[in-house]
């Protein structure tokens, strides 16, 4: 899956597809604008990348503060792009590679 798929998947699907592994399922229900959801799915995880979608969704928040505590457990810097652009850095990170 590409993380354009997964951002129409969002839109289009009333419930993520199967098989999402818990950070890459945060991304689908922000894609959805459902905060809640995705946060519960980023906090529920305890490895970096959890913690790097946890941090992002708190920027995406507005708690720079918290999401700079997220991006520290993550082992990564704030970034200096735009949410949009972050978030198709994580999906692409995390999406496995499927074959064209």
């Amino acid at each position: 899956m590409t993380p354009d798929a997964l951002r129409r998947s969002a839109t289009a699907d009333a419930t993520p597809p199967p098989g999402l592994a818990g950070p890459v399922l945060a991304l689908w229900w922000d894609a959805r604008g459902d905060w809640d959801a995705a946060h519960a799915a980023a906090q529920a995880g305890e490895d970096a990348e959890s913690a790097w979608v946890h941090a992002y969704l708190h920027r995406r928040e507005g708690d720079l503060a918290n999401a700079r505590y997220w991006y520290r457990r993550a082992r990564r810097s704030s970034p200096e792009t735009s949410l949009e652009a972050e978030w198709a850095a994580i999906a692409a990170a995390l999406l496995p590679v499927s074959p064209r």
